[in-house]
């Protein structure tokens, strides 16, 4: 990058201290702009769609969006360095290319030697790639099952809460999300979800779908060994020999 160009910095954090302190850090480095700052994921998407920044400061508990899931969402690629209380993301965050994480509350020489790595990896130009694989990468188990499912319709952000969704299906390498509000594409894997939806709420009965247990009606036997799922919006899916056995064990019909 050319040294005369300031490089721009977005700080998003739902606290006011928060971004006031980083703002503070960032007056001694005359290299730095900040375009902007926000307080929730929506506005902050809005922002890097709208001024492409260098480098985000980024938190990762907020609302409307959390940190990592404004990663899955954005199409502009900056540098990320996360400043949050929560240390049990840290693995997640270095393993989706974030140049630091600053853990809450952290010291002005802890935030400097995060801003050396920063104007180091920026004066070589070459903007580091978003790991989406390991921002979701997480054990439903042990970080609690997904409660919402933030997808992306052009340049609509739709977060979805996961009681809204019927079924899930299959399609290459996205899964199609089939709910009360319309059909929606999202960029995941049958595996992913499986793993991370409540499997008291959600069943993989088919290789291509996973159901919402509490919209179905009905269970027919459609040919030996093969079944089909009927659900209350009048859909009916597939079902193999395992999912209907898997399915009969979760509700009585």
């Amino acid at each position: 990058m050319n040294t005369t160009t300031p490089i721009t910095v977005l700080i998003v954090d739902d606290e006011t201290p928060a971004r006031d302190l980083i703002k503070h850090y960032l007056r001694g480095y005359p290299e730095i702009l900040i375009i902007g700052e926000a307080d929730n994921g929506l506005d902050a998407i809005r922002m890097i769609r709208e001024y492409k920044p260098h480098l985000i400061f980024l938190d990762i508990q907020m609302p409307k969006l959390t940190g990592f899931e404004m990663l899955e969402l954005m199409d502009h690629q900056p540098e990320i360095i996360f400043s949050t209380a929560y240390e049990q993301y840290a693995i997640r965050a270095f393993e989706s290319n974030a140049i630091d994480y600053l853990l809450k509350p952290y010291s002005k020489q802890r935030f400097e030697k995060a801003m050396q790595k920063t104007l180091s990896r920026i004066a070589t130009g070459v903007t580091s790639k978003i790991n989406i694989q390991a921002i979701q990468q997480r054990d439903g188990k042990s970080s609690g099952y997904l409660t919402r499912i933030a997808v992306k319709n052009q340049q609509k952000i739709h977060v979805i809460p996961i009681q809204e969704i019927d079924f899930i299906e299959a399609y290459g390498d996205y899964v199609k999300l089939h709910t009360i509000k319309g059909i929606f594409l999202k960029e995941q894997t049958m595996k992913y979800l499986e793993e991370n939806l409540s499997p008291q709420q959600f069943l993989r009965i088919h290789r291509s779908f996973i159901i919402n247990v509490n919209e179905v009606s009905r269970i027919e036997l459609y040919e030996k060994e093969s079944y089909r799922v009927y659900l209350k919006n009048g859909k009916s899916l597939k079902a193999s020999s395992t999912g209907y056995k898997a399915l009969k064990e979760i509700i009585k019909l």
